[in-house]
């Protein structure tokens, strides 16, 4: 008996009953046999030695499909957690999961890998891959599949078996001495696996969950050719030449201490960055019609109750109490914003009324997931709330989406990705609402000409949003800002309007944020540029080095002149060589170097040297500081 399926080219090809992906690249082609890691049957990605279903449409997944990297790392993640049994009996393993650029595996193991264990490991991984062993799938009973787990110890996989729903099929894959509970799919041996990496450890919790065990969790990375994997790992280097941690003490931005966890402490020179952010949105705010308001950080638990955010964000909110009330540290401003809106009575002439606020927030972010600046449990973001009427949402989308690109776009944020999140499992309002918020959002994407892609079940409790996420200089996307359409919480706080004809209208709320978080946006921008911030976002703009003693009152002169004229100058007047302070200033990351002789003292001129342009040469001072201002003041890249 034979079966029909159907390719990519709508072409019919016949295999006999039972035949298998593996089969069917075979009567293609020895070099697609080859080639081949998986199938797509029915728009489900599985291993390429399922059968077959007859009248299937097919395609076989190779290395130029993006689904063929997924299928390959997830199997290098069995492959590690292979080598680490054969040499580390005792290790209990949980679970592999592939990730953005690569995949880790969980051990529950009494002493954390070493930098040597992981050397030790990728050699027995590179061993196994030698042997070309088959990757072979087989479903099991459930009872199967807990004695199975049982008799080789992994009481996390029996734990991991018990949380498989009743109605899903219990699948392992076995290679070599090594068995595995997984849904996969896989790729057919493990000779396939060749170009991989690992990267380092890190200490997770079992199931993210702070009261389970400590595990040791192996980072890794795998790509179809060694050329891929190299140019990755050169990438990587790079990214830790810029990482934010680091050069934030080396620039003495910020730091981070224990007494506060995940909470950053802004040193001067950050701060100066910080509130020069703070400014520039400010400015924006002002030709934009927003107008700022400050908020307590300290509110009543009823408040949140009412908007939902207790219902619905609990487990990320501080709680206190005084005077027998029990109040919450605001993780959001939107429930302030509708009490100063409520406070007040509103016409439709009124509106839109736009509400901005710098205020501090406060989330409780797991030990486990805070990261530098990007992942605190204080910030501040460039928030505002838009109060509108139906009939004005669309002008105001469209206005807010010309805002984004032009703020993106002086950062040198060029490239900018779009999501439409959608309605999640656990959501406030009808599904009325959200069919008209999402398509609102949609519609105003769509008339601006930005692409973009959706991301179900990915939206707030209170409305759909649009994600916005920018590509840094090594093109690593960054989530940014947002816009989400709000019927909810209008309605839950009582918010009006009236209308032109007297009645009362609920007005629509627009969240929205560019920056987003203040903190999380200084660590992108400090990585998407190395340290070495624009000229206008610069601690220090200028450094006035001063070659001998004599040049000294010269070089104070200058460093008077230009601080008069407002720019941030320091005049260098250590005892040491000139090489070493221009070094010094690189270092630091000053756009500009004034080297001052005796021939520039004699002369009034400066000798301008710039951070990565190298000697500019001899300029006249007034020359030189109109030029800085022009860069200043069109905040010039």
């Amino acid at each position: 008996m034979a079966i029909q399926v159907r390719l990519p080219d709508d072409s019919v090809r016949e295999l006999r009953d039972g035949a298998t992906g593996e089969d069917l690249a075979a009567t293609i082609g020895p070099r697609l046999l080859e080639a081949s890691l998986a199938v797509r049957a029915d728009g489900q990605i599985v291993d390429l030695r399922r059968p077959l279903q007859d009248g299937a449409r097919v395609a076989l997944i190779t290395s130029k499909d993006s689904e063929g990297l997924e299928v390959v790392r997830h199997s290098t993640a069995h492959l590690l957690a292979q080598a680490v049994k054969n040499l580390f009996p005792a290790a209990r393993v949980g679970i592999g999961p592939v990730i953005e650029d690569g995949f880790y595996y969980d051990f529950l193991v009494e002493k954390f890998f070493t930098p040597e264990d992981l050397e030790a490991i990728e050699a027995e991984m590179r061993r196994i891959s030698g042997e070309d062993l088959p990757v072979v799938r087989e479903e099991l009973l459930r009872n199967d599949a807990v004695a199975r787990f049982e008799a080789m110890g992994e009481h996390l996989k029996v734990e991991l078996v018990s949380d498989i729903p009743e109605d899903q099929v219990i699948t392992g894959y076995a290679q070599g001495n090594f068995y595995d509970l997984c849904r996969g799919p896989h790729v057919p041996s493990t000779g396939k696996l060749k170009a991989f990496k690992l990267l380092n450890t890190a200490a997770a919790y079992w199931k993210g969950d702070e009261k389970n065990a400590s595990m040791c969790r192996i980072y890794g990375t795998a790509f179809h050719t060694q050329k891929e994997l190299d140019e990755h790992l050169k990438r990587l280097e790079e990214a830790k030449a810029r990482d934010h941690r680091k050069l934030g003490k080396e620039l003495s931005l910020f730091s981070f201490h224990p007494e506060a966890p995940a909470s950053p402490f802004f040193h001067p020179k950050g701060a100066l960055v910080y509130n020069l952010l703070v400014d520039f949105m400010r400015e924006h705010y002002q030709s934009e019609g927003y107008q700022e308001v400050i908020t307590p950080q300290v509110l009543d638990v009823a408040m949140w109750k009412t908007s939902g955010h207790y219902d619905n964000f609990r487990e990320s909110m501080f709680f206190t109490e005084a005077e027998e009330r029990e109040y919450a540290l605001k993780p959001m401003n939107c429930p302030s914003h509708c009490l100063i809106y409520g406070a007040g009575h509103h016409s439709y002439r009124d509106l839109p009324l736009r509400l901005a606020d710098f205020g501090r927030l406060h989330r409780y972010e797991r030990s486990g997931v805070t990261h530098g600046l990007t992942r605190v449990r204080t910030f501040c973001q460039d928030d505002a709330h838009i109060y509108c009427t139906p009939d004005q949402m669309k002008a105001e989308m469209a206005s807010f989406l010309v805002f984004i690109k032009r703020v993106y776009d002086t950062f040198g944020f060029e490239e900018m990705r779009v999501a439409l999140s959608t309605r999640p499992e656990k959501r406030l309002g009808s599904d009325e609402m959200w069919d008209e918020a999402e398509e609102a959002l949609a519609g105003a994407l769509r008339e601006a000409g930005m692409d973009f892609h959706i991301n179900p079940g990915e939206g707030a409790f209170y409305g759909p949003k649009i994600e916005f996420q920018v590509l840094d200089a090594l093109r690593r996307p960054w989530q940014l800002g947002t816009l989400q359409v709000d019927y909810s919480m209008p309605a839950r706080f009582g918010l009006t309007y009236v209308r032109p004809d007297n009645t009362e209208g609920q007005p629509v709320m627009l969240h929205r944020a560019i920056l987003g978080s203040l903190e999380r946006f200084m660590g992108i921008l400090i990585e998407h540029c190395a340290g070495a911030f624009p000229a206008w976002l610069a601690p220090i703009q200028v450094a006035v080095l001063p070659v001998t003693d004599r040049t000294h009152a010269f070089a104070q002169e200058l460093g008077a002149r230009l601080k008069a004229e407002g720019f941030r100058a320091e005049v260098d007047l250590r005892n040491e060589k000139v090489n070493a302070k221009i070094r010094d200033a690189q270092l630091q990351k000053v756009p500009y170097m004034l080297v001052v002789g005796d021939r520039e003292a004699a002369s009034g001129q400066v000798s301008v040297r710039h951070r990565s342009r190298g000697d500019l040469g001899a300029q006249d001072l007034g020359g030189f500081l109109d030029q800085l201002a022009l860069e200043v003041r069109t905040r010039a890249r």
